[in-house]
């Protein structure tokens, strides 16, 4: 290997971001621990990774349980991880070379030393590094995968997302309206938001599910029915999705951001004969699995990144320190779009 490259000198301690207990409810500050810890020099095949930007997402809410899931819980005083981009600091592998920026899962602490397979070299003659988080990375494969793989959408469809102010919820919509969608609906928490998706990213018709029963809203905005719905809420937003459907209606199952602090388990939605008399599916997806999709998607979104097509939005909190409280700002939607750190 001829000995590691170094393009800075790295410090021997720096911040990271541990779990300190498990919530129960809606997670507090209490919860985490911001501390200082030692910066291990990377071995054979490792780089370390100055981190500049980090990623928080609501699917993380789930990993604070210590409960079996499609990916491991968060380890008690152990850091929390996510997805991050950074410059490689040192590197002990031929793939990758000091002072490139790489995109990893190594979040929530300043220094990451990692293995270089588990890194992916990004550029920002391409696209911004926040990018590399959002509309070009999980959240908008994401929106991909379930409109146009998991709810099967259609030129023509008339589609509603909840959540849709979110970054996943975003880009749904737009891509739909890209793809010739006839009608796309979307809900979202303030008057702020709904006039964000309409007047800048081009949905027909948006509601904040707080000025009254999302059904009657639904219906209201959504008069010919509903083809396809991306959904990142559940709860009542299931319900009167199922209530508008049409014949043959597909669902795309992301999250279900309305239960994530529950206590106890939620009623499911009580109008599920309609999945037998209107011919409906539902389908459940992980992003994670869906790796083959990945060239597709970048082949397709990148483009309309690059002339403007698809726009995005970010809400960008400064510091480590800070990384807890945007990620509850997430839960309690606070972002508009894209919920990043920067360290």
């Amino acid at each position: 290997m001829g000995g590691s490259v170094t393009a800075q000198a790295a410090p021997e301690q720096a911040l990271e971001v541990r779990l300190a207990s498990r919530p129960h409810g809606r997670p507090t500050p209490e919860n985490f621990d911001v501390v200082e810890a030692p910066v291990r020099a990377p071995g054979d095949g490792e780089i370390l990774v100055r981190n500049k930007v980090m990623s928080v997402d609501p699917y993380m809410r789930g990993r604070m349980n210590d409960a079996k899931s499609y990916v491991p819980p968060f380890q008690l005083g152990e850091p929390l991880d996510g997805g991050a981009v950074g410059e490689v600091v040192t590197s002990n592998s031929p793939d990758i070379r000091p002072g490139q920026n790489v995109l990893h899962q190594l979040g929530w602490r300043e220094y990451a030393t990692l293995s270089a397979k588990h890194a992916t070299v990004v550029s920002e003659d391409v696209a911004p590094l926040n990018a590399y988080l959002g509309v070009l990375g999980m959240p908008g494969m994401t929106a991909y995968v379930g409109l146009f793989d998991k709810a099967r959408f259609r030129d023509g469809d008339t589609v509603f997302v909840s959540g849709a102010a979110g970054a996943v919820g975003s880009f749904v919509g737009q891509m739909a309206k890209l793809r010739g969608a006839k009608r796309v609906v979307g809900s979202a928490g303030s008057p702020e938001k709904v006039r964000h998706l309409v007047d800048e990213l081009g949905f027909d018709a948006a509601f904040n599910y707080k000025d009254g029963p999302v059904g009657e809203q639904l219906r209201s905005a959504a008069a010919d029915g509903v083809d396809v719905y991306f959904d990142n809420v559940g709860g009542d937003h299931l319900e009167a999705a199922i209530a508008a459907m049409n014949d043959f209606g597909r669902i795309a199952a992301c999250g279900a951001v309305s239960q994530y602090n529950a206590t106890s388990p939620e009623p499911g939605p009580r109008n599920m004969f309609q999945f037998v008399t209107k011919r409906l599916s539902m389908q459940g997806f992980i992003v994670a699995d869906e790796g083959h999709r990945k060239d597709d998607f970048l082949a397709d979104v990148a483009p309309w990144v690059a002339d403007g097509s698809l726009r995005y939005s970010e809400t960008i909190v400064d510091g480590l320190r800070n990384a807890p409280d945007a990620f509850l700002g997430v839960l309690e939607g606070r972002n508009k779009g894209k919920m990043l750190v920067t360290l």
